[in-house]
């Protein structure tokens, strides 16, 4: 896909678009969410800034997590055990903390998500319930170049259920020489495997090129023939809007590292739809946190598992309170700030890395990432060709923090929270230095 393709915008937010710094400036001056980039504490390499382009990967520390952090180990000091039913945030309801504003980053219901474990935990405590495969039903739908979790988990998922991963694997695959798998694609895919189907696994947005599916269209598709539709999440959560609830999505799961900014390795996310988070007779794996609240602290007096009939009915232990303080502090600036003011500086910092990449020398790399809004996140990925870790040894040298992977793929994400426009003009203006060599 060649960037000269994708129709650049001559204009944003009334500035008149030009390859300057200062018009880059002057879209920051008018950035009505440039105040959030002073709540976090922004990275230096050699007693320098840099400029930070891989929220992709690791979201950048709000300032509030090391003051909730501290408060909790306060906590533990001053009051130990009594902590669970004390102080400013008890640690026995903690994740419930969390709850709205974890419901509003992906569009669901209070009682569809609960924010517990890992990305991969979680999508494997889901696919027990979820994958029930029979003799007729028994295939797992996934994208090609899915994020690793997703093939081992389904991979994993197959075997531990006895089907032979090469019968019971779909990988759909873009057209050959192309990067994007289109809708459609995917689609007639789920059509061609009928009944054999019982579920699709998909990335709310491609991790490697960028693309956000058609999550309605798709989840629909699967319906008709009467497979389940999940989600990994991770790189679409804080990301782009998410309707999970609306969209008939069955199930999902997110990491809150990346775009939610919750600290390396921090506690993900779960979503079930109510259609299926109420039936109690569904089966998962037990564990006391789980349980009804009510019967939680019965201990051994209650022998039988009795789920919460909300997605809580799929955790399986106690929060790990240090490591929720930093989430609940970043998941509350997304409530406050709100998906759909993010979005909209997203797209004028996506566009406004369109219109710069159009005037870079068109040789030596090509655009992976869709050009059509409606497509895409905030994540540019570039493919150069037996070049690419070169290049992203250059732009970090230069100042200019972007992530590369495997075989020639640098990836950027200037994400709204705290990026501004002149950081998606030093990332161009570095990789034109380099392109142009």
């Amino acid at each position: 896909m060649s960037i000269a393709k994708l129709d650049p915008p001559t204009e944003i937010a009334g500035v008149r678009l030009d390859g300057s710094r200062e018009c880059a400036a002057a879209l920051d001056a008018r950035d009505p969410l440039a105040h959030l980039r002073d709540e976090f504490v922004l990275p230096k390499h050699a007693g320098r800034q840099v400029t930070y382009l891989t929220g992709n990967s690791l979201g950048l520390q709000p300032r509030a997590a090391r003051a909730a952090l501290l408060e909790e180990l306060d906590a533990w000091g001053e009051r130990a055990v009594d902590a669970h039913f004390e102080g400013a945030h008890p640690w026995f309801p903690y994740h419930e903390f969390l709850r709205s504003s974890a419901a509003h980053i992906v569009g669901a219901r209070e009682h569809e998500v609960v924010v517990m474990n890992s990305l991969t935990t979680n999508l494997h405590l889901l696919l027990t319930t979820f994958y029930r495969p029979t003799r007729s039903r028994f295939r797992i739908l996934i994208e090609d170049a899915a994020f690793p979790s997703d093939i081992y988990v389904a991979r994993t998922q197959l075997r531990l259920h006895g089907v032979d991963p090469q019968e019971g694997l779909i990988v759909v695959r873009p057209p050959t020489g192309e990067s994007v798998i289109r809708n459609e694609e995917i689609e007639n895919a789920i059509r061609a495997a009928g009944e054999s189907l019982a579920v699709v696994l998909l990335g709310g947005v491609n991790y490697f090129t960028g693309q956000l599916f058609d999550l309605p269209r798709l989840a629909r598709a699967a319906h008709e023939v009467g497979a389940i539709f999940g989600v990994d999440a991770a790189h679409a959560a804080g990301n782009v809007p998410l309707r999970l609830h609306d969209d008939g999505i069955d199930f999902a799961a997110w990491c809150s590292y990346k775009y939610l900014n919750s600290g390396p390795g921090a506690v993900a996310g779960a979503f079930v739809h109510e259609r299926h988070a109420r039936d109690t007779s569904l089966p998962r794996m037990g564990g006391w946190w789980g349980n009804d609240p009510k019967l939680r602290f019965r201990m051994h007096l209650e022998s039988e598992f009795v789920p919460t009939p909300t997605a809580d009915g799929w955790q399986l232990s106690n929060p790990p309170i240090l490591a929720l303080a930093p989430t609940r502090v970043a998941y509350e600036m997304f409530e406050r700030v709100g998906m759909p003011a993010l979005r909209a500086k997203s797209e004028q910092l996506t566009a406004y890395a369109r219109f710069l990449l159009a005037l870079a020398p068109s040789a030596g790399y090509e655009v992976i990432t869709p050009g059509a809004m409606a497509e895409r996140g905030c994540q540019w990925s570039l493919r150069f060709p037996g070049r690419g870790r070169e290049v992203q040894a250059a732009l970090q040298a230069a100042g200019v923090v972007c992530d590369y992977r495997e075989p020639d793929v640098v990836r950027a994400a200037p994400t709204p929270m705290y990026n501004r426009f002149v950081d998606v003009w030093a990332f161009v203006e570095a990789a034109r230095s380099v392109i142009s060599k």
